[in-house]
């Protein structure tokens, strides 16, 4: 089941569509693990549990429903917004290596 046939397209689309899932993984990425980065120093800091917990609920069901979304269109668009996740990933524990005490 594919919503999205990259049979019939040209090849300066198909290229296109897959840089576009790689940037909206990236930009999951980020919002991700900044995410996780927020929650640890709300942990730490003595926030509302509740809220923590929530938005970290709202994390995983966020990574998850764009995952599974682009599972949908194919092996292609999944791979490159997991490798767009992993390339933010790595950028943002290098920010918060060089800022954390």
């Amino acid at each position: 089941m594919s919503f999205l046939s990259f049979d019939g397209l040209p090849t300066w689309a198909v290229l296109l569509g897959l840089a576009a899932h790689l940037a909206a993984g990236i930009m999951l990425g980020v919002l991700y693990f900044r995410g996780l980065w927020w929650n640890v120093c709300r942990f730490i800091g003595g926030g509302r549990a509740t809220t923590t917990i929530a938005l970290m609920i709202g994390r995983f069901v966020l990574l998850g429903s764009l995952l599974m979304f682009a599972s949908l269109e194919g092996a292609s668009p999944l791979l490159m917004l997991a490798l767009g996740v992993f390339i933010a990933r790595s950028a943002v524990m290098r920010r918060v290596r060089e800022a954390a005490p």
